[in-house]
């Protein structure tokens, strides 16, 4: 059912579901869960509060916090408002909050109290806001106003707003320059919930696991907002271990999981250290299947050959989508064949986030699968940069109208800046990004993504990012280079000297490169000893990687 805005959303799902759990996440005390009607009041709690203190329709409000049922209430609350939210990475510095902040000028900070301290660091260098608000704790606190403590006002009349005002501002990340704010609407919203919708069979009796910080689109769009109007419930965890993750997919009978490919292919090395650990006879069985299963690529086989593996999922698992960065094929490939089903999505926040996903009956490895219902893509003749047009595509970027009109064709299409391929059956290729892409002294183009794919299929690399920078001696002096930074993993940083982990990882290099054209194989390898630095979605961050050079 299409919901006509955002407040007829909220009162449906609390009328249809009042006694279900909607959010839960594991305390000291064991699990806490907060129902339909439960989340409701607590966003009546939230909405009242803001009205209270005069808030109107163009003021905004921030949050800093992890996942947790109370941030939920706080999106919605302010939604019920009409008060636009500003949700903050909780990994950016002071000086990052405050260009951001600064630009946006929010009058309330919501915080849990583990950011406390940060958002009364904030509040001191950003004069606009008045308020601070502690979300998750029940104690008295005589300085802070606390959500527990608030009363909601049982008359109180809540603001209904135009489908295309601004609901949310969205910073993007970025270690260098300056973050945008992808304004976002309560018809980017709704969009997004209905044709997310279309694309999985999710219902009351489904619960979902998320451990993805929820200030980033994809988590609020997607783990949030299109999940919660399916009726299911959603838990959060606080650890990234896999084990610690399998152990909650068993407790709490999770059936499908919104995810990032990084998380993927550490839960693929978990799954495949537990097999080095068979004893001699069922190792061997278990290649045998491995190697049928791979063969054949029939789901009902894979499912037969390897139940055991899967039911370290738990009981009712599903499926895993992914999205925020590219799926390695060898990780797609693994879990396809012990058969558990990936559906990889891409989108980018300026498009709310989601353009594409695979989806059941829809679905190829290595593809981002079709467009989403609603949602019109096309690839440009010239550049091959992927386009986008639909209700989900971004308001603009907040206070940058230059900028906005940059970031659109002239007839309307959104520029989405990443390469792209269309099969005739409509499933979208990801080949690129339009500035990440190398160009030589030659004039040969190199994508990046390319280049690490192939050297991603080793067993001694576990991260690699490659760029290109300029030489700064020899008869090529100012030409470009490709670069390959390479980061082997823990294990093979414990188990050799550097010297000869340089001189490994140098040999793998040569040795995969030779799948590539000459030109695109990397002329300087450097070996980190420490994890590439990551982005609040565990994606590489390409830009604080070049930023240390």
């Amino acid at each position: 059912m299409k919901s006509v805005n955002i407040l007829s959303f909220l009162d449906q799902k609390t009328r249809e579901l009042e006694n279900c759990v909607a959010l839960g996440t594991r305390t000291n005390l064991g699990w806490s869960e907060l129902t339909y009607k439960g989340l409701s009041v607590l966003s009546e709690k939230v909405g009242s509060y803001l009205i209270s203190l005069g808030m109107n329709k163009t003021d905004k409000a921030a949050i800093i916090s992890e996942s947790m049922p109370e941030f939920g209430a706080v999106i919605f609350g302010s939604f019920l408002a009409g008060v636009t939210i500003v949700p903050l990475d909780v990994k950016l510095t002071i000086h990052e909050y405050t260009h951001i902040l600064t630009d946006c000028l929010p009058k309330v900070i919501f915080t849990s109290e583990t950011y406390l301290e940060t958002a009364k660091k904030i509040k001191e260098v950003v004069p606009s806001i008045e308020n601070i608000v502690i979300i998750d704790s029940k104690k008295t606190n005589d300085e802070y106003t606390n959500l527990y403590a608030i009363e909601a006002n049982p008359e109180q009349k809540w603001r209904h707003q135009r489908l295309d005002k601004t609901a949310m501002i969205v910073y993007t990340s970025g270690t260098t320059g300056n973050p945008k704010g992808v304004e976002i609407t309560y018809r980017n919203i709704l969009s997004q919930v209905n044709s997310i919708g279309k694309c999985f069979d999710i219902g009351p009796s489904d619960s979902t696991l998320s451990f993805l910080p929820m200030n980033h689109l994809y988590e609020i769009s997607v783990g949030f907002m299109s999940f919660l109007n399916k009726g299911a419930s959603i838990y959060y965890s606080h650890s990234l271990k896999p084990k610690d993750i399998m152990s909650v997919m068993n407790t709490k009978k999770i059936s499908f999981m919104a995810t990032v490919p990084s998380f993927l292919k550490l839960l693929k090395s978990t799954l495949e250290a537990e097999i080095r650990q068979y004893g001699p006879f069922k190792k061997s069985f278990y290649n045998l299947k491995y190697a049928i299963a791979s063969t054949l690529k029939n789901d009902f086989i894979s499912k037969l050959f390897f139940r055991e593996l899967r039911m370290k999922f738990g009981p009712k698992f599903k499926f895993f989508l992914s999205g925020g960065a590219p799926l390695e094929h060898e990780v797609g490939r693994f879990f396809e064949t012990i058969g558990v089903t990936i559906y990889e999505a891409y989108g980018l926040s300026e498009a709310s986030p989601v353009v594409s996903v695979n989806r059941p009956k829809y679905r190829r490895l290595g593809s981002v699968g079709k467009a989403l219902p609603d949602v019109k893509v096309r690839v440009d003749s010239k550049t091959q940069e992927l386009q986008v047009m639909g209700e989900n595509v971004m308001k603009g970027y907040y206070n940058k109208p230059e900028m906005t009109k940059e970031a659109f064709t002239q007839d309307g299409w959104l520029k989405t800046g990443d390469i792209a391929k269309i099969s005739k059956h409509g499933f979208i290729y990801i080949t690129g990004r339009l500035k990440n892409m190398i160009v030589l002294s030659g004039g040969k183009k190199v994508f990046p993504e390319e280049v690490e794919a192939v050297l991603s299929k080793s067993a001694l690399i576990e991260e690699v990012l490659v760029y290109s920078e300029k030489r700064k001696t020899g008869s090529k002096q100012g030409s470009e280079e490709i670069v390959a930074k390479i980061y082997p993993g823990k294990k093979a940083v414990e188990e050799h000297s550097k010297e000869e982990l340089e001189k490994l990882v140098r040999s793998e290099v040569k040795r995969l490169s030779l799948e590539l054209s000459q030109y695109k194989r990397p002329t300087n390898i450097e070996v980190s000893f420490e994890p590439l630095p990551r982005t609040g979605i565990s994606k590489i961050s390409r830009k604080a990687v070049v930023a240390t050079k």
